[in-house]
């Protein structure tokens, strides 16, 4: 039996999550060094997930286009 295609996930994460798996919480705090090799992967601390800033695009495109205006003056 196949699945109905509105049911089916896309192929990635579209958007960012807010909560980690336990892989990716240890891999995160191996990359700050909190994490020893002889430590229990039950009872974590928390890791914050950083956020992707939306609109620095936009203000680079807002910039260079001011940057060609003054050089056309």
């Amino acid at each position: 039996m196949s699945i109905d295609k509105s049911l089916k996930k896309p192929s990635g994460v579209v958007r960012a999550r807010n909560v980690l798996k336990r892989g990716e919480r240890i891999l995160v705090l191996k990359e700050q060094d909190r994490w020893l090799e002889d430590q229990s992967p039950l009872g974590l601390p928390k890791v914050r997930v950083a956020k992707a800033a939306a609109g620095k695009k936009k203000k680079k495109k807002a910039e260079d286009e001011e940057g060609e205006e003054k050089t056309e003056t």
